[in-house]
């Protein structure tokens, strides 16, 4: 009972006292970002990054692969190797972002876009779209165009060249003579062509 005793009277002198320790967690010393500071020569409260700082946001590389292109021109054709893998990144990305309005097939059929009246989205496979360098298509992507928002900020740089690769393979597979088919696969199509 003494034990329980001397617990409650050590709660309540606890509670009673002025808990200096609680109330320096509570207000703390700081300097306001862009307020006066006597603690620093210069008399500025915040700091410049160190020589050499980096944002995390900034990606880092030749301007042909960040921008598409450089000196104003635009890159040909797509600065990273295309592979599987990218393909599929591409088609993965693209199903998700540009599918929406552009249709899956790339062709501007879809119902988001049956429902633009100002403006369809254009068919990938447009003599203007088909005729574009690589670099163009990557800024579209990157920077919107018309009624198209920028997709820099939801799509890394590998993922919108990987878009630009899915793009051309769509533009390839609906242009394609039926002679580059493989002979099992031309078969196939020859087969369901005829009556």
């Amino acid at each position: 009972m003494s034990r329980d005793l001397l617990f409650a009277a050590l709660l309540l002198g606890l509670a009673a006292c002025d808990n200096l320790w609680l109330d320096r967690m509570k207000v703390q010393p700081k300097l306001l970002a862009y307020a006066p500071s006597d603690f620093y020569r210069d008399g500025r409260a915040m700091r410049r990054p160190p020589e050499g700082t980096v944002s995390r946001e900034e990606t880092l590389g030749p301007p042909e692969l960040i921008e598409g292109g450089a000196d104003g021109g635009l890159v040909d054709r797509i600065p990273l190797p295309v592979d599987q893998e990218l393909l599929a990144l591409g088609r993965q990305r693209f199903d998700v972002t540009c599918a929406a309005c552009h249709g899956l097939l790339g062709d501007g059929v879809s119902v988001v876009a049956s429902k633009m009246a100002l403006r369809l989205p254009p068919s990938l496979f447009s003599e203007a779209v088909r005729g574009a360098p690589d670099g163009r298509i990557f800024r579209v992507v990157t920077e919107g165009y018309g009624l198209m928002p920028s997709y820099a900020a939801t799509l890394s740089v590998r993922a919108r060249w990987a878009i630009v690769a899915y793009v051309r393979a769509l533009e390839l597979s609906q242009n394609a003579p039926l002679a580059l088919a493989p002979p099992d696969e031309r078969r196939r199509l020859e087969q369901e062509a005829s009556p």
